[in-house]
């Protein structure tokens, strides 16, 4: 027993020495050297489910659920996103279709033209040798040289008046201005998603665009091909109607800077360079454009007459034997046909018309971005003036320095022809 209690004794103690020793080390925790004692903020003991967005509903078993949330917004923002990307896949989509068709009736110019200019070249080599037959041994071959070379005149005129009446490099050049026009369009589209958020107004200003550009360059061939002898010649539109804020150009800027950008200088100088562009650059083009039509009109009723007058005359070959009038114009009619070609298509006469069209147009819609923003007398509704003077700089292939210059032709004194500088350095 005496045994039994000794060792229950020194159980107990180690037990409680062993205890003494957890709570010390528990008390007395070793740190580091250096270290610095960090204080945490207290925490609440309880976080109210309200400060959580959430409002708890009694259900059966006690437990809460969340109420839905309102996504009106969200679907709205979704759903004007969705519009967008749907109005840019259709523009890249058209701007396939234009570039694919600009290709093949690039590719009808040139075929076009060899084949022409071989049939001509080719009816009036027959129409000589139908004349070295009409005397000898050979007459009886006469007929078919001179029929060969009826039949080729016949058909290179009809081909020319096909071709004249289309003018394959004209509707390249279209489909060209075109395609780069829908890319401009479907990267302005983009642009917009990525900036900022998309509005209604966004929606309806890109089908304008899109109406706009279909009907400036028109995918079918007939019956929508735009005109190519135009009676007057006007500057091409791809863009919609730029809406109107006022009756008369107003200058908001009476004194000194105001808000946005704008300055009564920077009024002065759009003012000038409107004016320049309206009275110089447009004109030029407009002037250039109805002298290229002219010699294209002339062109092609020329190339046609001659292919007919030497079909006459190959067909009237041998009679009378002696004669060498009609020698003489059917050879000298088929060649002058294949040069009259050559030039009109050759040279792409309708494309260099249609070039000037879109040239005079570039600067008309650059005055009816100046003018819109001039005629809102609100200068916070305007587009920001340092940004426009900047893209008008770039536009006009002009630096910042060089558009003050054009302050000086805002002034009613100055004649229109004392106006000696272009507005636009590009082309």
């Amino acid at each position: 027993m005496a045994t039994l209690q000794l060792g229950s004794n020194y159980l107990l103690s180690s037990s409680s020495f062993s205890n003494q020793r957890r709570i010390c080390a528990s008390l007395h925790v070793p740190s580091p050297l250096g270290a610095k004692t960090v204080s945490l903020p207290k925490l609440p003991a309880l976080i109210k489910v309200e400060e959580l967005g959430l409002k708890e509903h009694n259900n059966s078993d006690g437990s809460y659920t969340q109420p839905h949330q309102p996504m009106t917004a969200d679907k709205d923002h979704d759903r004007l996103v969705a519009k967008l990307l749907a109005i840019a896949e259709a523009v890249a989509d058209r701007a396939e279709m234009h570039a694919i068709i600009g290709d093949q009736r690039n590719n009808w110019n040139h075929l076009f033209l060899h084949s022409i200019n071989s049939i001509n070249l080719t009816a009036s080599l027959m129409a000589g040798i139908s004349a070295a037959l009409t005397v000898g041994e050979a007459a009886p071959h006469l007929p078919a040289f001179k029929l060969s070379s009826v039949v080729l005149f016949t058909a290179a005129a009809g081909m020319m008046l096909i071709v004249n009446k289309i003018q394959p490099s004209q509707l390249a050049e279209e489909q060209r201005n075109a395609t780069r026009l829908w890319k401009q369009l479907e990267r302005s589209i983009h642009n917009t998603l990525a900036h900022r958020e998309p509005a209604e107004s966004d929606i309806e200003e890109a089908l304008e665009k899109v109406l706009a550009l279909e009907k400036a360059y028109p995918l079918p061939l007939l019956p929508e091909m735009l005109e190519k002898f135009p009676e007057t010649v006007e500057p091409t539109r791809w863009w919609p109607k730029i809406q109107r804020r006022g009756q008369e150009t107003k200058k908001a800027c009476a004194n000194g800077m105001a808000s946005n950008g704008w300055s009564k200088e920077l009024e002065e100088e759009m003012l000038g360079i409107h004016r320049v562009l309206k009275t110089k650059d447009e004109e030029q083009y407009v002037r250039l454009g109805k002298l290229v039509l002219d010699i294209n009109k002339t062109l092609a009723i020329s190339g046609p007459l001659f292919a007919g007058m030497a079909a006459i005359g190959a067909g009237l070959i041998g009679s009378p034997v002696d004669s060498p009038v009609p020698v003489l114009v059917g050879v000298v009619g088929g060649a002058l046909a294949a040069v009259v070609n050559t030039v009109e298509h050759g040279g792409q006469v309708g494309m260099v018309f249609e070039l000037f069209r879109n040239c005079g147009g570039f600067y008309r819609r650059l005055q009816e971005e100046i003018e819109s923003n001039l005629r809102e007398s609100e200068v916070e509704k305007r587009e920001d003036g340092e940004l426009f003077r900047m893209k008008m700089a770039l536009q006009l292939g002009r630096s910042l320095s060089e558009l003050k210059g054009f302050a000086s032709y805002a002034s009613s004194s100055l004649q229109d022809e004392d106006l000696k500088e272009f507005a636009g350095k590009l082309f």
